[in-house]
């Protein structure tokens, strides 16, 4: 219980720190899982989708403010296991919204951290709304959600673990504070407190900025929230050193849509390589040693970097 309270109180924590789409919904489990960039919380077990149906804003009972609106997000076509995804984003959902607690949580994106035959990683980045003494709060977080699969081939939740991006830095960098201002990047919550807790490279940074001249740019996952190592491995990530960021969307299209142009998801592959990326995953085996492709990878594109 004592986790669920902190996560609402955080998400007034990062209220106005964050730039989040509501238009970013269109999206794309379970032995043992490796660990997470922070300690489990077990959950009881929705991505986002253009037809998704909308929740009415919530009057407070005590003034007229009111929750927003938001959408219900729900598995769209060219997902691999959709159950996976529909499993995880209604166990945050239940997570960052407690029975009897005011509010709303709008789910950015549901994208896999991991997908094996029997376990699974979903990293769900969320925008949370709430109402505090009388006033709207804008907040929220990315979930690590772990499942597996029984012998039934039934999938169920295992843990959930919620992103801890650290204490704000006291400075930050150029390249920083011109990501965190870019109205062609857009940054879940816990993306934009990674940029601001300095914890994340500038390399990794510039090479946003760069893409961004070109595409406008959906990003999922950039350092906490994500598994720590490579999932399925014992072989580190580099998204908790601040070496990788996701891309979920690209010009305001889903990786995951099979309606996307390929030509655009393989253009921006490319273009992440040229730009310094020494590892670059996606839905598309592109030729080179930099590029490669999983069905973990089916639904985002990744770029990691040596720095």
């Amino acid at each position: 219980m004592r986790r669920r309270v902190f996560l609402i109180a955080g998400a007034g924590l990062l209220a106005g720190c964050s730039k989040s789409s509501a238009q970013n919904h269109p999206s794309s489990g379970t032995s043992s899982a490796p660990p997470s960039t922070s300690p489990p919380s077990t959950s009881p077990s929705v991505t986002t989708s253009p037809t998704a149906t909308t929740t009415a804003p919530t009057p407070s009972a005590s003034s007229s403010v009111a929750l927003p609106a938001v959408r219900s997000w729900a598995p769209g076509p060219g997902e691999l296991e959709p159950e996976v995804k529909r499993l995880a984003v209604a166990a945050v959902v239940k997570l960052l919204r407690p029975t009897g607690t005011q509010a709303v949580v709008d789910v950015i994106d549901a994208q896999h951290g991991g997908l094996l035959s029997d376990s699974a990683s979903v990293l769900v980045p969320c925008q949370v709304y709430s109402i505090r003494a009388n006033r709207l709060i804008t907040g929220g977080t990315t979930v690590d959600v772990r499942l597996s699969k029984s012998a039934q081939g039934n999938w169920r939740v295992t843990a959930t673990h919620p992103a801890q991006p650290g204490a704000p830095a006291t400075s930050l960098s150029r390249a920083a504070r011109q990501v965190l201002g870019s109205p062609r990047i857009t940054l879940p919550p816990a993306s934009a407190a990674d940029i601001r807790s300095g914890q994340v490279h500038d390399g990794v940074l510039t090479t946003m900025l760069e893409l961004a001249k070109t595409y406008r740019i959906g990003i999922s996952v950039i350092r906490s929230g994500h598994p720590i190592d490579v999932f399925g491995t014992t072989r580190p990530s580099d998204h908790p050193k601040g070496r990788a960021f996701d891309t979920w969307q690209i010009d305001g299209r889903a990786v995951v849509s099979p309606s996307t142009p390929r030509s655009l998801v393989t253009s921006y592959m490319r273009a992440a390589e040229s730009l310094g990326s020494y590892n670059v995953g996606g839905p598309y085996q592109l030729s080179g040693a930099a590029y490669f492709s999983d069905r973990t990878h089916h639904d985002h594109v990744h770029a990691g970097f040596q720095v």
